[in-house]
């Protein structure tokens, strides 16, 4: 599976960006999937995840009623509709495959990373 993350760009406090992850391979639909971002000088932070299905859902506290994970089978890609964007969800944005069946917010349990699409937030 390769995939490419894009929609990042510069939006001010308060504004919105939605991401999407195109990926390739025919077994796209059998992954759960999630987002991850990195900051300046911070590690890499889980930000969401779905089912393979897309019918479970699960989001990181900081980000929990702003953002929204989604997917579409049929197209080979998985959403990341961000709402009310604060300065400090500035960040690469980086998809991957959950490779396994625990700890989903572990980016060790995830392969086949995206290059990343940087979202800046200002003030």
């Amino acid at each position: 599976v390769q995939l490419q993350a894009s929609g990042g760009g510069l939006v001010q406090d308060g504004g919105s960006l939605r991401l999407s992850c195109a990926a390739s391979g025919r077994t796209f639909s059998s992954y759960d999937m999630g987002w991850f971002r990195q900051g300046p000088g911070k590690e890499r932070e889980f930000v969401a995840a779905i089912s393979w299905s897309g019918g479970n859902t699960y989001y990181a506290d900081s980000v929990k009623g702003r953002f929204t994970i989604s997917r579409d089978n049929a197209k080979n890609t998985v959403y990341l509709q961000m709402n009310s964007l604060k300065p400090e969800d500035t960040a690469v944005y980086y998809c991957a495959v959950h490779k396994s069946s625990y700890y989903r917010s572990r980016s060790s349990e995830y392969g086949y990373w995206g290059q990343g699409t940087q979202v800046t937030v200002s003030s």
